[in-house]
């Protein structure tokens, strides 16, 4: 990634605090049996941002406030799953202002952090639609935390039984697809759905914002 036309992100991902915030947030969440939230998933979360804002023709500077809400958006579970959204957005406020951040940045990017999970988030932005996609979006086998097989959950069954993952924009940029492998020896198609509906609707809603339509197509089959 060209550091220049980032500089932002740059820093941020780069800055030893927050390198420390994403590691510890995940040892919190392997310690309360959630999925990997380790910098593994921000960076996929921050590379699908920005292939869908780069895809829609987003500027630079837009671009790199969205990969830098995508950085921080999870950092909050340091201080509870619940709401990590709205702790994380205030933590992400404290650390960018300490880096003499614009007010009108920081307003973007803590306002994406705050509306990025189901229940709570809304797509209030092109940078909130952009993280909500990439991070709900983001069901891999590699996210599994748990080494005992036999102790899977639900949610460790559904993310294991994902051997691949693809979101995609088309060419017209009237759709964007997310397109899942399942290996159902492992997880039912069912329980992706039970565990997954809340966000793909969230992910509808996201598409929408940006004037596009949102498909879910799980073994070459389109569910919505």
């Amino acid at each position: 990634m060209d550091e220049s036309r980032y500089p932002l992100f740059n820093k941020v991902r780069h800055d030893p605090d927050v390198k420390v915030y994403i590691s510890e947030q995940n040892i919190a969440m392997k310690a309360l049996g959630f999925t990997e939230h380790s910098q593994a998933h921000v960076k996929v979360v921050a590379d699908r941002t920005a292939e869908i804002l780069e895809e829609l023709g987003d500027s630079d500077h837009t671009i790199d406030l969205a990969l830098t809400a995508a950085w921080l958006h999870d950092i909050g579970n340091i201080v509870n799953r619940k709401d990590h959204s709205q702790s994380g957005a205030m933590m992400a406020f404290e650390i960018l202002r300490g880096m003499q951040v614009p007010a009108e940045d920081v307003a973007k990017i803590i306002c994406a952090i705050g509306n990025h999970d189901e229940g709570t988030g809304v797509p209030v932005s092109r940078i909130s639609a952009a993280l909500i996609l990439a991070d709900k979006s983001d069901v891999r086998r590699s996210r599994v935390q748990n080494e005992d097989f036999a102790s899977f959950d639900i949610h460790d069954r559904v993310n294991y039984s994902v051997t691949q993952s693809q979101l995609k924009i088309n060419k017209s940029h009237t759709a964007i697809k997310l397109k899942l492998e399942i290996d159902t020896k492992y997880g039912e198609i069912g329980e992706f759905l039970e565990i997954f509906m809340e966000r793909m609707l969230l992910c509808r809603r996201a598409a929408a914002y940006l004037q596009m339509e949102f498909h879910l197509i799980i073994n070459e089959q389109t569910l919505f």
